[in-house]
Order: C-alpha cells, then structure tokens, then sequence
C-alpha cells in the first residue's frame, strides 16, 4: 500500500511539471505533429518571363489550354500548380491527370506487379510535381478519397469530367484521335490543360497529333494555345543552349 501511495505522489508530481512547461513558439503555433505541417512548404508560383505568365492568365480565363513548347519551360508544373490552387481554392472538385504510357525509346519489357504498379514508371513526373505542391502527407489522403486522380490515357475514353481541373500531359504522345477524344471528355464547369512539345515525341514520325491540333484549336476564339520558347526553359542554363544545336 505504502509504494503505490508513493508511486502515485511522483505520478501527480509530473502531471504537475509537465503543467509547468511553456510553449517554446507561443505565437506560431507550431506543432511538430500537426497534420498541416509540411504544406508550409508550399511555395507561391510566379511567372518567370512573359510568356509563362500568358499561360497561367490563360488558364484563369479559358475552360481549354494548350501549352506548347520545349523540355524545361514549366509547362506541366504551372499546370499542376494551378489544378492544385483550384482545387484549394474549391474551383474544382476533383483532379484528373493523365498522359500516355509511352516509352522514350526503349521497350521496358514486362513490368510486375498490378495495373497501378505497372503504370508507375509512366506516371510518377505527374507525383514529382504534386509532391512538391502538396507535400508527401496530403497527397496520399487526396489520393485515397479520390479528390486527385492520374490516369493513363487509355483509361479516359467514354468519360464526362464535370467540375474537374484536368491536365493531358506529354500530349506529343497522343495521336490526333486520342487527343480529340480526350478533348471530348470535357464536362461542365471542368478546365482542361494540354502540354506537350510537338518536336520531342517517341512515337512513330506522323503520328503525333498535337501538332495539327493545336494549329486547328487556335482558330476557336475561346481556346487559347500558348507557345513557349526556349527563352522559357527554367531549368540549367546548358538545357537551353543545347536545345538550341540539337
């Protein structure tokens, strides 16, 4: 009886301690288990030359985008970062990102695993880019309930994307029919973003249709087709001059 008296006094004595103990960051509130932790690492997105901005206004301002342009020039992240800032921002419901599982050529050979781990490999640039608008934590829960969706293209044919931000990626590797049947999928209240560079695509030389569609789309007054260059490109400085000689 006299331990368990004793044990409890040091257990109250603690409780009392522990009352004792200030908030090292009282006015942040900071917490090293809060569930919104790692968003504070979301950065603003801003142009970084003119034309990038004439993207990001057209996408503000037409229900259908496509971005043209070379490797480097932010196409697909300033159009996951706008789906991102959507959905936040409740203008969207829903995410749908797709592109073809096209090799960049070479045959990968049988891949294991499920449809999903199949199609990883093909997929993760469109993870890379909504990782570091979302961090590893929300992404995950967005994923599970089904508020973000990626998609190869194959998977998109017969279906309405209502109050949806949709992003085709690597569109280069679409054919004209694949390309104008994903334009269809387009539903009410629904913004729908295509990037691709017409002059880098792996498929077999005429295939492509990004090129003749974007040229047909221009001519629709409500669709803006912007074209980035390589006075664009934000990654390495070499990326740029290379592509210049290449």
């Amino acid at each position: 009886m006299a331990r368990r008296i004793a044990r409890n006094k040091l257990r109250d004595r603690g409780h009392e301690e522990i009352g004792n103990v200030h908030n090292l960051f009282p006015s942040a509130g900071w917490s090293p288990i809060a569930e919104e932790r790692d968003r504070k690492y979301v950065k603003n997105v801003r142009a970084l030359s003119p034309v990038q901005q004439q993207l990001l206004t057209a996408i503000d301002e037409r229900s259908v985008v496509v971005a043209l342009g070379p490797a480097g020039t932010g196409k697909t992240y300033l159009a996951i970062a706008k789906a991102v800032d959507a959905l936040e921002n409740g203008r969207a419901s829903r995410i749908v990102l797709s592109r073809p599982a096209v090799e960049a050529g070479e045959s990968l050979g049988f891949l294991p695993g499920d449809v999903g781990e199949k199609l990883a490999p093909y997929l993760r640039p469109l993870y890379d880019a909504l990782t570091e608008r979302l961090g590893n934590k929300r992404l995950k829960a967005l994923l599970a309930d089904g508020a973000i969706e990626i998609a190869p293209v194959a998977y998109m044919r017969g279906r309405t994307l209502n109050d949806c931000f949709v992003v085709i990626d690597e569109a280069q590797n679409c054919t004209y029919g694949q390309i104008k049947m994903l334009l269809t999928r387009l539903g009410w209240r629904s913004t729908m973003v295509l990037t691709g560079d017409p002059d880098q695509t792996d498929l077999l030389s005429g295939l492509s249709g990004l090129r003749e569609i974007a040229a047909r789309l221009e001519r629709v007054e409500n669709i803006s087709v912007v074209r980035l260059g390589e006075a664009d490109i934000v990654r390495h400085p070499l990326v740029g001059e290379m592509l210049s000689v290449l």
